[in-house]
């Protein structure tokens, strides 16, 4: 077994442990200053949109199939750009399909779009006929928001009707609705930070991620539940069984984040250093950002604010009492709470079960070794008080029950 395969048994087990659940205003801190880093350069530096939010213009030019390439793209690209036009410093050159090559660029005027499309023919060798321009109003992209808005609110809406159908537990719906609203922060900061451009497919990102996100807390909180289900049985309190149940599924976060993260970056990559600008690295970057803080939300902060709005119910109270009466009493007498084996399974002295990954302890004497031991193989059978003395009953035949079928046969 490999060391990273041990210490996911020694995690699930219990004998490893990282006090995820305790050190709560730890996590707390750190996403705090990350939030407000976000805040910041929202309100300072603001998002970058594209032209489908604030309009703009579209160039769209037919190519030969061998001409269409991403060389065609980046070559077009530094032409527009060099032209000197404010608004048309920063196009996005993209390839559509195999016949045909898209410039956008912020809203012309008449004369700057003829300069742009004089470029762009002199630049690729096409003819008028080859070239279509459409402008897009600031009006669709309002649309677009609009209705990006309105499917975010009916999602957000969904996950706190599942979560509740599901766990029949509102807090649970909370601490998911905030770890959510903790991911889709710090990734619209990385957009304001970056200064990559906000386009629908980094809506179409952004909505991703608030499904990944939820599926690994929804794990986690799974996790929690099945090891809270029996507070008046549990030898822990609420807040040690959800510490251990985050610990449980730390290996297979790590791994499913690691999966999830490795084709991403490596599409980010190419997107914003192979491909230049476009709607690929958009989306990457979106999904990069998102899902690596959807990890992070699910493990800091989902379960640890879980447990703390736990803390004030009278159930979890007692059973945190009864918890630490029980490590009062262990720290009293260190072999209170020594596990036997009982049929295979591991007993306390109290007769019940010992906690996950306890499997050592003395094991009971069996019946036939304590007749070995009476016969001088461990101890010594103790004196008869008086001699023994035939008994009259030894030469009386002694009775003897027939079977069924043998009775009332001679």
């Amino acid at each position: 077994m490999g060391r990273f395969s041990r210490l996911g048994n020694d995690l699930y087990t219990g004998k490893k442990s990282v006090d995820f659940v305790g050190r709560r205003w730890l996590w707390y801190g750190v996403s705090a200053v990350i939030v407000i880093i976000a805040i910041v350069a929202l309100a300072t530096k603001g998002l970058n949109y594209g032209i489908e939010f604030t309009g703009g213009a579209e160039y769209k030019v037919t190519l030969p199939s061998e001409q269409v390439t991403q060389d065609t793209a980046d070559e077009l690209r530094e032409a527009v750009a060099g032209t000197g036009i404010d608004n048309a410093s920063s196009p996005v050159v993209t390839t559509s399909g195999d016949e045909q090559i898209l410039v956008q660029t912020e809203p012309l005027t008449g004369v700057e779009s003829r300069t742009v499309v004089d470029v762009i023919l002199e630049t690729t060798g096409a003819t008028d006929d080859d070239l279509s321009q459409t402008e897009l109003g600031a009006s669709w992209g309002e649309e677009i928001a609009q209705r990006s808005l309105i499917g975010l609110a009916v999602f957000l809406v969904l996950v706190v009707l599942f979560i509740w159908a599901y766990f029949r537990e509102w807090k649970m719906s909370v601490a998911a609705l905030v770890a959510l609203g903790h991911d889709v922060l710090i990734t619209i900061g990385v957009y304001a930070l970056s200064g990559f451009e906000v386009t629908p497919a980094t809506v179409t990102g952004v909505l991703t991620i608030l499904g990944f996100s939820l599926y690994d807390t929804v794990v986690v909180f799974d996790k929690v539940r099945e090891n809270t289900k029996s507070l008046r049985e549990m030898r822990m309190g609420y807040a040690q069984a959800a510490n251990l149940a985050v610990n449980q599924t730390l290996v297979r976060s790590i791994n499913t984040s690691i999966v999830a993260l490795i084709p991403v970056g490596a599409i980010l990559y190419v997107g914003a250093f192979q491909l230049g600008a476009g709607s690929l690295k958009d989306l990457a970057l979106a999904l990069f950002v998102g899902m690596a803080a959807g990890v992070y939300s699910s493990v800091f902060i989902a379960t640890p604010l879980l447990a703390h709005m736990k803390a004030g119910e009278t159930e979890v109270q007692q059973a945190e009492r009864r918890a630490t009466a029980r490590r009062k009493s262990t720290a009293a007498d260190p072999y209170a709470g020594v596990p036997a084996r009982v049929g295979g399974q591991a007993v306390t002295t109290a007769g019940t079960p010992a906690p996950p990954g306890v499997t050592s302890g003395p094991t009971p004497t069996r019946k036939s070794d304590r007749s070995d031991e009476a016969t001088g193989r461990g101890r010594t059978a103790p004196s008869a008080p008086r001699p023994v003395s035939r008994s009259n009953a030894s030469g009386r035949n002694q009775p003897s029950r027939k079977t069924r079928s043998k009775r009332g046969k001679r």
